[in-house]
């Protein structure tokens, strides 16, 4: 497995990968201008977003998103994670080679913290966390369009 900055030419599997992910989390997901705005956010090299992709062969099989935030609570920066891997690329080590590389990156831009989400059905994903050493909160999100 290899993982690497997204390019262009996944674009196009971050787009699908992204379908399954909001599918697995029981959620809805539009295509609408997502190649345009992912291209732009993704693939800009001053985006403060930065993306990983694993790659088997010629194939797509997750992605990781991540950038910098900061934390009025707890008066410093984090890097904030969206994480998604196919169903046969779990459990091969690829969610730790990825989460490692986000973390040495988030050494360097000064973060002490990185943070993320999973749906609390998400119990596999749960677990792994947990063996990576992580911590949990429970917290609801919510969203409010503008």
């Amino acid at each position: 497995m290899k993982i690497r900055f997204a390019e262009e030419k996944d674009i196009s599997s971050i787009i699908e990968l992204c379908k399954a992910h909001a599918h697995y989390e029981r959620n809805f997901y539009k295509e609408e201008n997502k190649k345009e705005q992912l291209a732009k956010h993704l693939l800009d090299p001053d985006s403060h977003i930065k993306c990983l992709v694993a790659e088997s062969d010629t194939e797509i099989t997750g992605y990781a998103t991540f950038f910098k935030q900061f934390s009025t609570w707890d008066a410093g920066y984090y890097m904030y994670v969206d994480l998604f891997l196919k169903e046969d690329a779990r459990g091969n080590g690829t969610g730790k080679q990825i989460m490692e590389l986000i973390k040495n990156h988030s050494k360097e831009e000064g973060c002490s913290i990185i943070q993320w989400q999973t749906p609390d059905f998400n119990t596999r994903a749960i677990k792994f966390y947990t063996v990576l050493g992580a911590e949990r909160k429970n917290k609801e999100r919510f969203f409010w369009k503008v």
